[in-house]
């Protein structure tokens, strides 16, 4: 019997927002995308939410490209346990030095804003993931060349290729 991929749908499912598919095969499991959900309310309060997948259990990551809802999820993923390689482009590991601690530097202002302003239901308010976690998860990043084929893990291969999305 052949070996079968599984592929299960972890955000980015229902709506545009958290892209992160867990690809399993051969006991391997890859996630593929590691996103934070922006827009709505309701859709933030999921990055609060435990992960739907255990964290300790990947064996790597591999990012599509830098946006956020596609990358922003890397500092809590590597905060709960994620010790394996987060696989990228060049370019995207460029932009992820950039993004992460961005986006770690607007979490802990509107945790202070909250704190100051009284204006979160949470004593104190806390930041989804702050600049320490952001540079951790930059520690994990291997980066492949555009238009190789690159073997991750035993007969997984991947390939960046330009998608006129974004670097």
């Amino acid at each position: 019997m052949a070996n079968k991929i599984r592929v299960s749908f972890h955000g980015a499912a229902g709506t545009v927002t958290g892209s992160k598919y867990l690809v399993e095969y051969e006991n391997k499991k890859i996630l593929i995308d590691c996103g934070i959900f922006q827009g709505r309310k309701e859709l933030r309060l999921r990055n609060w939410d435990k992960p739907s997948f255990d964290p300790k259990k990947l064996d790597c990551i591999i990012l599509t490209h830098a946006h956020i809802d596609h990358s922003g999820y890397l500092p809590l993923v590597c905060k709960k346990g994620f010790k394996g390689p987060i696989y990228c482009s060049e370019a995207t590991k460029d932009l992820l030095h950039l993004l992460l601690p961005d986006s770690a530097h607007l979490q802990e202002q509107e945790a202070f804003y909250a704190n100051k302003h009284k204006t979160s239901k949470h004593k104190p308010a806390k930041p989804l993931f702050d600049l320490n976690d952001a540079h951790s998860a930059l520690l994990q990043l291997k980066t492949f060349k555009r238009d190789q084929h690159v073997e991750i893990l035993p007969k997984i291969y991947v390939k960046a290729v330009c998608a006129g999305h974004i670097l």
